[in-house]
């Protein structure tokens, strides 16, 4: 009896002393593979923190490649009734743009409204100092016009004009309001009054440059109108020039603006039209991409922006296979107003109602 006691507490010593080896071999095992594993984490990370980083290009915003790259979506927000005619139904809303709420007045033709929808109109306003921009006014006549004739009219306040968030900073060295017409253009292809296949575009004065690059970034909007336009090739801005005495700006945003653009030019030069970078801001680089059809309306007396922005962009046109049409007015000024207005404005709708 003493004997078995003896053998199986013999036994448990040498199971403990196996069990005591077998864990301190364990954990050295252990210890040297986490030792290891966190030098190869080291050197991986030392490796990684030497390769090169890629930086974006400074401005890269303003080209159409990257508008191309960009998503444009989002709705309408809540329609406001304004007024309501015989003809049409007007309401404000708003739409999303770069995270920013941007307002607009929406006009409904009345009526049986059509199978698939309305047609329908972005409308891009032209330079008004933004502080003192307002929705219900300007362009009445205009919208008016379209609205009487079957088309859905969403005109835009561009961001930072009247109510709409965000900063103004001016069409020709900024991509902001080419941004927020296409995310108008989607807010209006989601509406189910509307028909998305039919949506157009029109604009004034600078929205001619605006309208120009969004067809450039979308080259299937099916038709675009562009009144008194300017800056297409940005030589032409260089040759003619812009002669807007309402353009107003406080001083310091005039200095901020100025900066921002000294920073531009330092980085990319001025324009022209043998730089890589420019290239790819000038929307006539990319016109025979474009499917749009495109009308362009001005008038020989306009003082604020050359009728030879017209006439080059149409010279341009004619080398592509993009059907186009420029008509010209001896009077109407700027805004094409008075006896050429009517001429203007039904060889709009009748543009509109054919090529979309």
């Amino acid at each position: 009896m003493k004997l078995r006691t003896i053998l199986v507490s013999q036994h448990l010593v040498f199971l403990l002393f196996f069990i005591v080896i077998f864990g301190i071999l364990f954990f050295i095992f252990k210890q040297r593979g986490e030792d290891a594993t966190n030098q190869s984490t080291s050197k991986s990370s030392a490796i990684e923190s030497t390769q090169p980083q890629l930086t974006p290009i400074p401005f890269t915003e303003l080209t159409i490649p990257f508008l191309r790259q960009q998503s444009y979506g989002g709705q309408l927000g809540e329609l406001k009734l304004l007024t309501k005619t015989t003809n049409y139904t007007s309401y404000l809303t708003n739409y999303n743009s770069d995270s920013l709420q941007v307002n607009g007045l929406l006009t409904i033709p009345n009526g049986e409204e059509p199978e698939r929808g309305w047609p329908a109109v972005v409308f891009i306003h032209g330079y008004i100092p933004p502080d003192s921009y307002r929705t219900t006014e300007k362009y009445e006549a205009y919208v008016d016009y379209l609205a009487r004739n079957g088309m859905v009219v969403f005109k835009i306040d561009l961001r930072g004009h009247g109510d709409s968030e965000g900063e103004a900073n001016g069409a020709y060295y900024s991509s902001d309001y080419v941004i927020d017409t296409l995310s108008a253009y989607a807010a209006l292809a989601s509406a189910d009054f509307v028909n998305p296949n039919k949506i157009g575009l029109w604009g004034h004065s600078m929205a001619g440059n605006v309208v120009l690059r969004a067809l450039a970034v979308k080259p299937t909007i099916p038709a675009a109108v562009i009144w008194a336009g300017a800056v297409y090739s940005y030589t032409d801005w260089q040759q003619y020039g812009l002669s807007d005495h309402s353009y107003q700006l406080t001083q310091q945003k005039r200095s901020d603006r100025e900066a921002k653009r000294k920073i531009l030019f330092e980085t990319h030069g001025e324009f022209s039209p043998n730089s890589p970078f420019w290239g790819q801001v000038d929307a006539t680089n990319y016109l025979n991409e474009i499917q749009s059809a495109i009308q362009l309306h001005h008038a020989v007396d306009d003082t604020v922006v050359n009728i030879a922005y017209s006439r080059d962009l149409h010279s341009l046109l004619n080398s592509t296979s993009i059907t186009h049409e420029l008509y010209e007015y001896n009077s109407g000024g700027h805004n094409i107003s008075g006896s050429s207005f009517t001429s203007a404005m039904q060889r709009t709708v009748d543009f509109f109602q054919t090529k979309m």
